[in-house]
């Protein structure tokens, strides 16, 4: 199966244009700072997934299937961030929020499903 063809990495592409959307509308003075690293962040899960599946080796895959799990998780610390700052409202976090524990389950499924059908 292509990586192009995985739920995970369907979904994770979906996180990146809410994020892009809502983070559109940050202040200007953001725009290299929370805002380019909450964009880094975001992108570096379907990356990452990506990247993983073109490995040679099962450790190698899982190795990045973590480090998307990674970004996942730094990018959900910056949504609390940005909801600090009161540059998210209620509605956009949750829409964020949502869509994160959507693909934090797909992704460690994945990693389970990687695990147990690669030794």
């Amino acid at each position: 199966m292509e990586y192009t063809e995985l739920e995970v990495w369907k979904e994770s592409r979906v996180l990146v244009n809410i994020l892009y959307e809502i983070t559109g509308k940050f202040p200007k003075e953001e725009m290299y700072s929370l805002t380019s690293q909450m964009r880094r962040s975001a992108i570096s899960i379907p990356s990452n997934i990506a990247e993983g599946c073109g490995r040679r080796t099962s450790a190698d895959t899982i190795q990045f299937l973590h480090i998307a799990r990674g970004s996942l998780y730094e990018l959900e610390t910056q949504i609390y961030l940005a909801l600090d700052q009161d540059y998210l409202n209620k509605e956009g976090f949750e829409s964020l929020q949502e869509q994160m524990v959507n693909c934090k389950k797909l992704l460690n499924g994945f990693i389970n499903y990687y695990k147990n059908n690669t030794r």
